[in-house]
Parts: structure tokens; sequence; C-alpha cells
């Protein structure tokens, strides 16, 4: 395989990175690295349960085209050693950590649902690290609906149980015929990658990320306000996870914020519309 990069193991496609580790503190945290060298990275935070093999392989390609990207797995998830924690302050300490072990001094970061409340508190924890901020599907600490993201969650997972479709089908898309077949292309791309699989997450890490959001859910505001970086949020107009009014409220809190809000679009917006969101994050990312 020729790689066209200059840091060897790098690849030219998402579903062909190698998986890598570093050590954070005495812990293998698992991640894929692509791109060009140079520059700025981007740092990619996933949602509840995801491990590197559920970020959307076009949003990766597009944005590693012009951008050196970083996708990680969070502690205790996919191939990362340790216990998941049950809160996003620890997720946002280590996601720090795990930045700094890498040698970055500053990053960018798009941080998908959960990953958007680590992402969110990594810029407000260590601001001087954090260049731009992309937040989608997601919404601030006490954010309206999060503390319920269980409830509405199981009954659609069940559904997917019994109608022998990964729940992703019914929770980030909507039931609309253009929703339905977005759900599909998305969950086809995510089978693309072939070899070198990671681990999927068992059942203990996968509830303990669920007490983090919901306690993310009932947690006092945090002072938006004090981002003072440019954000790009974006998000589906119809989000039953992480409700819609989430990114509008984080827009009118943050003061150098854009939103994008996609029509017919659920928690996944951006995996339904992967080209114009990749687009419009790559002239953000660049201005």
């Amino acid at each position: 395989m020729t790689f066209p990069f200059d840091k060897p193991g790098s690849a030219e496609r998402y579903i062909e990175a190698p998986n890598l580790s570093v050590d954070v503190g005495g812990t293998a945290f698992a991640y894929r690295d692509l791109g060009p060298r140079g520059g700025v990275p981007i740092v990619l935070l996933n949602h509840w349960g995801a491990v590197l093999d559920n970020f959307d392989p076009r949003i990766v390609d597009a944005l590693a085209q012009r951008r050196r990207v970083i996708a990680t797995d969070y502690r205790g998830i996919g191939g990362s050693g340790g216990t998941a924690p049950v809160s996003v302050d620890a997720m946002a300490r280590d996601a720090i950590a795990l930045i700094r072990a890498l040698g970055f001094e500053t990053v960018d970061l798009l941080g998908f649902s959960l990953g958007g409340f680590v992402a969110q508190d990594v810029t407000l924890k260590a601001p001087g690290l954090v260049r731009r901020l992309i937040l989608t599907g997601t919404g601030p600490a006490g954010g309206q609906g999060v503390d319920r993201v269980g409830a509405i969650s199981w009954p659609l997972m069940l559904k997917g149980l019994l109608t022998l479709r990964d729940p992703k089908f019914y929770l980030f898309f909507t039931s609309t015929a253009n929703g339905r077949r977005a759900a599909k292309d998305f969950l086809d791309r995510l089978k693309e990658r072939k070899a070198d699989k990671d681990k999927g997450p068992t059942p203990a890490a996968f509830l303990r990320q669920l007490e983090a959001i919901e306690a993310w859910g009932r947690q006092a505001p945090q002072d938006l306000g004090s981002i003072k970086i440019p954000v790009l949020i974006a998000n589906g107009d119809d989000d039953i996870m992480v409700p819609t009014v989430n990114s509008t409220d984080m827009a009118r809190r943050i003061p150098n914020a854009q939103l994008e809000i996609y029509r017919d679009a659920g928690h996944g917006g951006i995996f339904q519309y992967h080209t114009d969101f990749a687009s419009k994050a790559l002239a953000f990312l660049a201005a």
C-alpha cells in the first residue's frame, strides 16, 4: 500500500487507516490518524457507545483531504483500555490528556452528540488548547431533554432488535422517505471497513456512558458566553435524542457561533447531509 502523507501508517481513506494507540497516564487510548501533516489537526469526539468504526467515513475522508484528522476512542470503549467514565468532566480531562500525549499544542475539535458535550467541556477547561469548535447533534449542560436520552432510546433500541435493524436507523434519522434512505446509506457506509475493525462497546461501558449523559442533562448550565473562539453548530430540525432547541440555545449563548439546521433531518443530520456539512466544516475551519 502506498501512503500519500509523510507519517508512516497514515492512510488515504478512513476505512484503511490503521488502528493506533498512545499511552495516556498508563492507559492505552486507541485512535486513527490520517490526512496531510502540518497545520492544526482536527480531533473527532463521537457519540454514546461509539467506537472508531462509527465515524462516518465520508465526513472523515472529506476533512482529511485538507486537514490532519484524529479519530478517537473514549476510555473503556473500543480499543482503549481502562473503565468508561461516568461523567463528561472525566471524559474531557481524558481528551485533554490524549491531545497533549499526541504532542499537539492547539487543535480544532468536532464533537457529535456525547462528543459535543465533551468538546464543550474541553474548550472551557483548556481554552488555549482549542482554536475552532464544531458542535453537532448536541446540547449544553442542563440542556432540554438531555437527561431523558435513555428513556427515548431504549424503546427504539428494542424496535431495532425486533426489526433486525441497527437502532441508529430509528434514533438518528427521521421516519420520512428521505430520512429512511439516509439511514440506510449511512449504515451501509459504516460497514465499508472490512479488516482491523475496532471492538464494540461492552454493555457495562454503554451503561456507564449513559450515566454520564444523563448527569450532564441534570448539571447546572455552564458559562458558554466565555467561549470566545469561533463555533459552528449543526443539527437536524427534528432531533429526538438531543432536541434541536438545544442547538439554537447554544448558538444564542456562544458569542461567535454559526448555526446550521438541516431540514427533514434528525440527530444524524450531518450524516444525512454529509457532503454539505463537510464543505461547510472545511470552510469554517479555513476561515
